[in-house]
């Protein structure tokens, strides 16, 4: 069965306050790191997954990236999906 890697980058939506992320701008400002004008932390979860396709391996990417790795109310997510040759 076919292999694929994928990574799922999950950020805050626009209208959600980052406190961790206005906290590393204010540090990167103590820091000497100035012009950052806006800074935003997210999470990127990285997998392989076996399935018969790319649809099916997309669809169940989909599913577990909206019931577990975001939270759809403050939370939005982007899918990258491409096939693998490796199995480690």
């Amino acid at each position: 069965m076919p292999n694929y890697q994928a990574r799922v980058l999950v950020n805050l939506r626009p209208s959600v306050l980052d406190p961790a992320g206005e906290a590393a701008r204010s540090a990167a400002n103590r820091l000497g790191v100035t012009g950052i004008t806006k800074l935003r932390i997210g999470k990127s979860v990285e997998l392989q997954i076996e399935a018969a396709d790319e649809i099916e391996a997309r669809q169940r990417l989909e599913l577990l990236s909206d019931r577990l790795l975001a939270n759809p109310v403050i939370e939005d997510w982007t899918l990258e999906l491409e096939p693998c040759s490796s199995t480690s």
